[in-house]
């Protein structure tokens, strides 16, 4: 940004933020408004606006609360920044800046339970115990009979098996039809069945939340409901015996104070309901008690996590077209209803809502899945855990970002920030009335001077009491997964997405692809008059080190024989520069296909499916669903959910993070393209530390393919001892191997390490070292395979291959660099692992380099 000098008018801020102005969409009408509240640092939102706590405690929303309506684009408002960081910082400023844990756990809505302890402590002193209780209703079946105590709700009592056999209730209310034990400390099955057995008319039984739960699977309830004939609610559950009375208890008939008493005339009290959720209720049949006869007036119903397995398709839409007064209805898509909202739609001709949405959009819009009925994700965290985890994994709820940039670069990494906790308490809403976005202000009119905010302002008129929204994907469509990445604020239907992961993991299990011929070796290209080759490079060690007398460095690149270049070269460039086609590249036509992530992903994907050196890999910028799908699947299995984000064409793992928050891996989709690879979470260690292997890959043809490694490669080592403890993910030198460009490097020797490495683990090397070759050899077949075009007779090039080694040491691959950076083989002789132990000087790396790719030598390389 150029130095405008001081501001002072509103002529010279529009001089300096003009870009900034228009790149944010500020409405110029709210210009002069803006300039005066930043120059003057007003922030009046809060004679405006009010936060208020939602979903007990657990949220925050706005609210406008001016006597008055607010008219589109008629004020503008700063918001603070509460936090800013670059994303590894973030830790270090919660622990070392005062207070701030303390206010963004607040802000966060991550402190609710430490703040109810003393509310908690005066609730306990006048609660009841459960003898008190049982008492109480005891004196009232004395007074009234028999049936006057027939629901009976004992939870969070600290009820174990001792004290409910105890209790006697079968004796005390014989006539009991439901009977609540939740939150309480009950263990054993046959405790309950023992006793429960005893009840002759009971309904309904809630067991949630005590630790017999924890083994209770189909069998144990099977068992229980066995012995009740009349059961129809279990732990929440219909059982196949339900009738209308379970009807009517879920749509608010019957209750403790209106519980029914179990008539046979309950399909008449349900004459007059209008709005049923059986949601979650494990119904796997409607059946008799669920027809429009008994429930005519009935508009809303919502049948969500209902598997209805006794139904086809067709039948369900057949018995839901009899409820004529039907409008409104909630279903999962894809669910027993099918897999289509526009077919669903079809089929339900009365129905003017369909999971929220009008059925009118839903046909215009040819979305087969739609869902405006998200439960937001609402921060979770155990009673024990540090306020500090809690934010860290809360923020992703939160989180803004923008990149710095000047007229020479943009910034490599990030900024994130937390707005303050009005901005903060901006829900999302599909139809927002208000936007908002980063804008930097710089009073000095220079970069250096530059003070962040966030800018509101209203894009609809609102009225008094209106709460006010935001769109927290502004600008991105479903061409841009807007769907699936809601999932990062909202509970998504897990279904659909676990259908679409199924999908695509059955589709790449069924590739297989044979293995590619060794090829004759490829010519030299040596001048019949042994004249050297020239070679023209940009790379200082090749210039210094290429003493080769094969070869000779010129200046001219139109002059030489061989163009040896960190650049990519395109057309444009060779006509630029003057290159012709009978000169020979360091660089193959498609190589994008292996050195740039998300492609190499696919190339593998397409030759092999998922072979076992690949890990699990997803293009987050078309492949996010399938990704949530799998994410689902092993949350749902309990497997290890760590995963790790890599830029697409980054080196030097800039803007790579390990993570197992869902909603951070999707938030982070917004500081650029990015694959989401499984993280190798118990990999092969050196001394209690990670590492990885850099190879390094000569490749004279691509057909045939004809591949050579060098005999000698080396060893990165991180810097901290290897934990997946959550703040260790924030610490590069814990998680990250190279650290050339950060960190502290610790070179070691490659034979050294071997030996070491041998001793620590018993294994023989040279067992290893086989895998890795017969793995780089598949990783450039695939490429020979999927994209036969990479071909090209005027092409040598070197490859780095990063490799690591699982917990089995089985090897992985990590990535494949163009012209990798061979500092460390240009600085340090090396002893080689293979071909008797020789030692390699520094100073002869690109000697044999060149020779073998050029001159058809195979000195200090192995052929694949």
């Amino acid at each position: 940004m150029a130095d405008a000098g001081t501001i002072r008018t509103f002529e010279d801020f529009l001089k300096v933020h003009g870009l900034l102005l228009a790149a944010a969409g500020i409405p110029q009408s709210l210009y002069r408004k803006l300039f005066e509240k930043l120059s003057t640092e007003t922030f009046d939102g809060g004679n405006y606006f009010q936060v208020e706590p939602v979903e007990d405690g657990r949220q925050r929303r706005l609210v406008l609360t001016t006597s008055n309506s607010m008219g589109k684009e008629s004020n503008i408002f700063l918001v603070d920044h509460a936090l800013s960081f670059r994303l590894a910082d973030a830790p270090k400023q919660l622990q070392e800046i005062p207070g701030l844990v303390e206010r963004m756990a607040s802000l966060m809505c991550v402190d609710i339970d430490l703040n109810s302890d003393d509310e908690d402590a005066d609730k306990e002193d006048i609660k009841l115990t459960v003898v008190e209780i049982v008492e109480r209703e005891l004196e009232k079946v004395k007074k009234e009979g028999p049936g006057a105590v027939v629901w009976l709700e004992l939870e969070d009592l600290n009820i174990d098996d001792d004290v409910f056999v105890s209790l006697d209730l079968p004796t005390k209310f014989p006539d009991l039809i439901a009977l609540s034990l939740c939150n309480n400390k009950i263990k054993f099955t046959e405790t309950i069945t023992k006793e429960i057995v005893k009840f002759k008319h009971l309904r309904a039984l809630w067991l949630n939340n005590n630790p017999i739960m924890q083994n209770f699977d189909d069998h144990v309830a099977d068992a229980i409901i066995h012995n009740f004939p009349r059961l129809e609610i279990l732990n929440s559950s219909f059982t196949r015996k339900y009738t209308g009375w379970a009807l009517g208890f879920c749509g608010g008939i019957y209750d403790k104070d209106n519980p029914g008493c179990g008539h046979d005339d309950d399909n008449h009290s349900l004459q007059g309901l209008t709005s049923l959720d059986l949601s979650n209720r494990r119904i796997h049949s409607l059946h008799m008690g669920f027809s429009a006869d008994a429930m005519p007036s009935l508009s809303y119903l919502n049948l969500r996590g209902n598997p209805l397995n006794d139904h086809s398709v067709s039948d369900l839409h057949e018995h839901l077209k009899a409820f004529t007064s039907l409008h409104s209805i909630e279903v999962d898509i894809p669910g027993p209803l099918g897999d289509s909202a526009i077919k669903i739609a079809e089929s339900l001709p009365n129905l003017s809502f369909l999971n929220g949405v009008n059925t009118s959009k839903v046909l215009e819009s040819g979305k087969s899945v739609i869902d405006s009925m998200l439960l937001p994700r609402l921060p979770e965290w155990d009673s024990g855990e540090p306020l500090i985890d809690r934010v860290l994994n809360a923020m992703w709820l939160y989180l803004m970002s923008y990149r710095l940039s000047d007229e020479e670069k943009i910034d490599e990494t990030s900024i994130w920030y937390v707005m303050d906790e009005l901005g903060s308490a901006l829900r999302h809403s599909d139809e927002p009335n208000f936007r908002v976005s980063p804008f930097l202000y710089m009073p000095d009119g220079k970069l250096e001077s530059a003070v962040s905010f966030t800018i509101l302002w209203p894009i609809k008129n609102v009225e008094d009491g209106d709460e006010c929204t935001r769109d927290y994907l502004f600008g991105i469509g479903e061409k841009k997964q807007r769907s699936a990445r809601l999932t990062a604020w909202f509970h998504t239907p897990q279904k659909y997405f676990i259908k679409e992961y199924e999908t695509f993991w059955q589709n790449l299990r069924s590739i297989s692809s044979s293995p590619v011929n060794k090829a004759s070796r490829t010519g030299s290209l040596a001048r019949s008059d042994r004249c050297p080759l020239g070679v023209y490079t940009d790379i200082p060690q090749v210039e210094e080190i290429l003493t080769h007398p094969g070869f000779i460095i010129t200046s001219e690149p139109k002059e030489a024989d061989i163009i040896w270049t960190s650049m990519q070269v395109d057309e444009e460039m060779k006509k630029a520069v003057g290159l012709n086609d009978g000169q020979c590249m360091n660089q193959f036509p498609f190589e994008a296909c292996l050195v740039m992530k998300h492609h190499l992903a696919d190339t593998v994907q397409k030759a092999y499916g998922s072979p076992e050196w690949f890990q699990p890999t997803y293009n987050l910028e078309t492949q996010l669903t399938q990704f949530i799908g799998d994410y689902y699947v092993r949350e749902n299995k309990g497997d290890d959910n760590l995963w790790i984000l890599k830029p697409w064409n980054m080196a030097r793992t800039i803007d790579t993070t390990v993570t197992g928050n869902l909603s951070a891996i999707i938030r982070l989709m917004e500081t650029g393209p990015k694959i989401c690879q499984k993280y190798i979470e118990s990999p092969a260690l050196f001394k209690g530390k990670k590492f990885d292997l850099r190879y390094i890959v000569l490749v004279r043809s691509m057909n045939p393919l004809e591949l050579f490694i060098t005999d000698i490669f080396w060893v990165r080592l991180a810097n901290n001892t290897y934990t997946l403890d959550k703040k260790s993910l924030f610490e590069y030198e814990t998680h990250f191997t190279v650290m050339n460009y950060r960190g502290k490097l610790n070179h070691m020797n490659t034979p050294e390490f071997v030996k070491e490495f041998e001793q620590e683990h018993q294994v023989e090397w040279l067992e290893i070292h086989s895998r890795i070759k017969q793995m780089i050899r598949m990783v450039f077949e695939s490429a020979t395979l999927v994209h036969p075009e990479m071909h090209s007779p005027m092409s040598r090039a070197m490859y780095g291959v990063d490799v690591m080694l699982d917990g089995s040491f089985k090897p992985k691959l990590l990535e494949v660099t163009y012209c990798p950076d061979c500092t460390r083989a240009c600085k340090y002789d090396m002893e080689a692992i293979t071909g008797g132990g020789e030692i390699i000087k520094a100073k002869d790396f690109y000697n044999y380099v060149f020779g073998c790719l050029f001159l058809d030598e195979t000195t200090h390389v192995s052929a694949l």
